[in-house]
């Protein structure tokens, strides 16, 4: 199978955090959908698309080397001042039900150990999403 094109990547990252507890929410779903259509990154990928790269992503996690060998396709189709916004797009998907299970924390811990992300980065991505999807209530 081809390497990831970095829309592909980019969008296995939040197939992967929103799949990493075995139940891929509705709210998951729509917010992965929301971020492929309003985010800049995304501006030139065909939307028609996102459903067959989730399902090429699922299959890829089915195979040997499973979340690892993803990772490792993600780390080399992205190039490194993407690794931030790959980053802010899995959290975004972690975060959009206002309830981070451990399950998402540890895909998290991955992605920004494959990534080399440092921690103020890490940092501001997490709250800037938290701050984002608060609610009055």
């Amino acid at each position: 199978m081809p390497s990831p094109t970095p829309h592909e990547a980019l969008i296995y990252l939040m197939v992967i955090t929103s799949a990493s507890d075995r139940d891929m929410t509705d709210v998951e779903l729509a917010r992965i959908g929301d971020v492929v259509r309003s985010w800049p990154v995304f501006e030139d990928f065909k939307q028609d698309r996102l459903v067959p790269v989730a399902q090429a992503c699922q299959k890829l996690l089915q195979k040997k080397d499973g979340l690892e060998g993803v990772l490792a396709q993600i780390a080399e189709a992205l190039p490194e001042r993407l690794h931030d916004t790959a980053y802010a797009v899995a959290f975004e998907v972690a975060a959009v039900d206002l309830e981070m299970r451990m399950e998402e924390v540890r895909v998290l811990q991955l992605i920004r150990r494959k990534l080399d992300l440092d921690t103020l980065t890490v940092a501001a991505i997490g709250r800037a999403a938290k701050a984002r999807l608060r609610t009055l209530t």
